[in-house]
């Protein structure tokens, strides 16, 4: 079923329709929904009796939780939805178009998707937090370049991936926020003359509401920017399981092994979210590069906002509860990062720290030891644990602080 036909005469070339044909089954539910807001707009207007709309609010609670409702000859959920209403669809489409109907379901589908991914950030980051109290005292040389630095605990260094998700929920609710507004009443792009009354949150525009996909892009720039966080995540666990650093043991309900070398067992799923890190970022630059030129208000390029949002969504739903499983059953070294912690080269700041606390300048001090390391006469005069406890953050007094700070934000 087409919703522009008494425009066209005859059928569509088979390869026309199948280019032209929309994949948007999942927008289905936030269709039905926004087709309620509207038909309630229509009974205030005087459009619809009290029977129509409570027929349509039955109908569309019945289609919304039907998807085999949706068939081939569709040609996208908007007119899977107006078909199955039959004649009462063919009198709610008034005062309104696909474009702001598309619009207003897409919005609902955003909304939705931010509140999942904001619960799965939050169920990752308490798996994080339970890792990090269990190894508040644990040991570990923090690294800069990827070389050895300064001492710090295992608990801090998780709790700076928790500081990562709490941004990321940030940005979320940005993008909620962005996709809250009501483009319905926009019509096609300059709203109606039936008199129908304001939507709650309407959109000041009518062309920028039926044109608009900042939403949309506020959206994978969140996505993207959590796999970012992801792909770090990943790329150190994938470090701190090899052979080479031992810092932990990856459980096997979380990873996989090789189909030739019966020895492996491999970080894919660490991997596997360091990879689709490039995928949400390529979702980010496909959409921008489709609106980028589109002139106001509504052009058919608009059919390609979906299917990035669609799979973004599935990839930050799996990769959080697929990273929550593996962090979750990670097994620590804690003997091997003692000993990792234990160079005393990470101690080589206390020491030009220690001269500073004696008046020397600290270009100096860094200097002198810089000059016994470089001659391999440099000695710590303390040790790791010690290191960590004079300067609180990193140690597990301030490492238990932050748990109770990030606990509170979490839960």
């Amino acid at each position: 079923m087409t919703l522009w036909s008494g425009r066209v005469g005859g059928s569509l070339d088979p390869a026309v329709w199948a280019f032209l044909h929309a994949e948007d089954a999942e927008l289905l539910p936030y269709d039905c929904e926004a087709s309620v807001q509207h038909a309630q707009r229509l009974h205030g207007a005087g459009l619809l009796s009290d029977t129509e709309l409570a027929d349509a609010r039955t109908r569309l609670a019945e289609i919304a939780h039907d998807p085999a409702g949706y068939l081939a000859e569709d040609e996208d959920v908007h007119s899977a939805i107006e078909r199955q209403l039959g004649d009462l669809g063919r009198k709610i489409h008034a005062g309104r178009s696909r474009n702001d109907q598309v619009a207003a379901a897409f919005r609902l589908y955003v909304l939705d998707a931010c509140a999942e991914a904001s619960k799965e950030i939050g169920a990752f980051a308490l798996v994080v937090l339970s890792v990090a109290e269990a190894e508040a005292d644990t040991l570990l040389p923090g690294y800069t370049h990827l070389q050895r630095g300064q001492p710090v605990t295992l608990g801090h260094h998780l709790l700076a991936w928790v500081e990562m998700l709490d941004r990321d929920r940030s940005r979320f609710a940005s993008a909620a926020t962005a996709a809250a507004e009501s483009p319905l009443g926009a019509g096609a792009l300059a709203g109606s003359t039936l008199g129908l009354p304001g939507a709650p949150g309407q959109m000041r525009n009518s062309i920028d509401a039926v044109a608009d996909r900042d939403f949309a892009l506020d959206y994978l720039y969140a996505v993207a920017v959590l796999y970012t966080h992801l792909s770090r995540v990943g790329e150190e666990i994938v470090l701190w399981s090899s052979a080479e650093f031992g810092f932990v043991k990856l459980p096997e309900n979380a990873a996989t092994g090789s189909s030739m070398m019966p020895q492996k067992l491999n970080p894919d799923v660490a991997e596997l979210a360091r990879g689709k890190a490039g995928t949400a970022i390529g979702r980010l630059t496909g959409l921008l590069a489709t609106v980028k030129g589109l002139p106001l208000a509504y052009d058919r390029d608009l059919q390609e906002d979906k299917a990035p949002v669609f799979a973004a969504r599935l990839d930050t739903r799996l990769g959080l509860q697929a990273l929550a499983a593996l962090t979750a059953g990670l097994e620590v070294d804690r003997e091997r990062m003692a000993l990792a912690a234990s160079d005393p080269l990470v101690l080589a700041t206390d020491a030009a720290e220690a001269l500073v606390r004696e008046e020397v300048p600290f270009r100096e001090a860094h200097e002198q030891v810089a000059a016994r390391v470089r001659d391999g006469s440099f000695v710590p005069t303390g040790t790791a644990a010690e290191s960590i406890a004079a300067r609180g953050a990193p140690g597990p007094g301030g490492v238990r602080n932050a748990l109770a700070e990030a606990r509170a934000r979490f839960t």
